[in-house]
């Protein structure tokens, strides 16, 4: 069986204090992270016995993982793992990625996420480029606050052109954020941008989520999706297998990437493959648009 996991364990904490993150310099204790490594241990202690099953994994942490060691030890434990396909983690990749240097090739996976406001873009592209001297498959993103715009263009014209820049659509200040320019601009940077503007109705729609996709959390409770709370049993205690099966998705819209992903109508298992849990495409070269200019669009609403 191809099981694809998305795991998200206690921990909260994170190293930067983003504007537009609820979690931002959050501090957890220092129970709570003892038992987010106990609880880490146990899942990949699980996954080292899952011989019969094809797993990928994806780390989707609150907090910013690889500050911690534990993570970092976990990582490197599952990829050796021969049943384990690919594991990837969501970063803010403050942490160097040397720690990188023996994992087996290919089969780690950094989403990362860059943020402007909280660190230097040539330190954040130096680690881009020990990613890419690792051949450690990664996509860069950021949210497409329009303050941000001016970075957007200059960190896509820094990257190569075959890394993916993802741009997040921010919606804290209302769906009607975006003018018709600043949406096509953004377009132009990331071609699977309208997904997260404008997602189709999600409402009865058949989805990976629950029949090859499972989110689990620190105590091995499993659900179909993160956004969808219909409990699944445990990943320890019950027979969840027994319980997969194609589930239409409950909710009206699904305006992010780790849920849409799933869905049978999107087009993210072609085009992204292996990759798309990492949100990775598997081929891709940005080509700059003609007459696009790397300007920030100007007006506001």
């Amino acid at each position: 069986m191809q099981l694809n996991l998305m795991y998200r364990g206690r921990l909260a904490s994170c190293n930067y204090d983003c504007s537009y993150c609820p979690f931002a310099k959050r501090r957890d204790t220092r129970a709570t992270l003892l038992q987010d490594a106990a609880d880490l241990t146990r899942f990949v202690e699980w996954a080292g016995q899952q011989a019969q099953h094809q797993l990928s994994i994806l780390f989707t942490p609150w907090g910013e993982a690889l500050t911690r060691r534990y993570y970092r030890e976990a990582l490197l434990t599952l990829a050796a793992m021969p049943q384990v396909q690919r594991v990837a983690i969501q970063t803010n990749l403050s942490v160097m990625p040397d720690w990188l240097v023996d994992a087996p090739p290919s089969k780690v996976s950094l989403w990362c996420t860059f943020h402007p406001d909280q660190t230097p873009s040539a330190r954040f592209l130096a680690r881009v480029a020990r990613l890419t001297a690792l051949q450690v498959p990664h996509s860069i993103g950021m949210v497409g606050i329009r303050a941000f715009f001016p970075a957007i263009a200059d960190m896509r014209l820094a990257l190569p052109a075959t890394t993916y820049l993802w741009v997040n659509a921010y919606w804290d200040e209302g769906r009607d954020y975006y003018q018709a320019h600043e949406a096509a601009w953004l377009r132009q940077i990331d071609p699977w941008f309208e997904h997260n503007l404008s997602p189709p109705p999600s409402l009865g729609v058949a989805c990976r989520a629950g029949e090859s996709a499972l989110s689990v959390d620190g105590a091995g409770n499993l659900r179909p999706c993160h956004f969808v709370n219909e409990p699944l049993g445990n990943l320890y205690q019950h027979d969840w297998a027994a319980r997969l099966r194609t589930k239409p998705c409950p909710n009206p819209v699904c305006d992010c990437y780790i849920g849409y992903v799933h869905r049978h109508d999107q087009p993210f298992a072609a085009e992204f493959g292996w990759g798309a849990l990492g949100r990775v495409p598997l081929y891709f070269r940005w080509q700059r648009p003609v007459g696009w200019v790397a300007t920030a669009p100007q007006g506001h609403p």
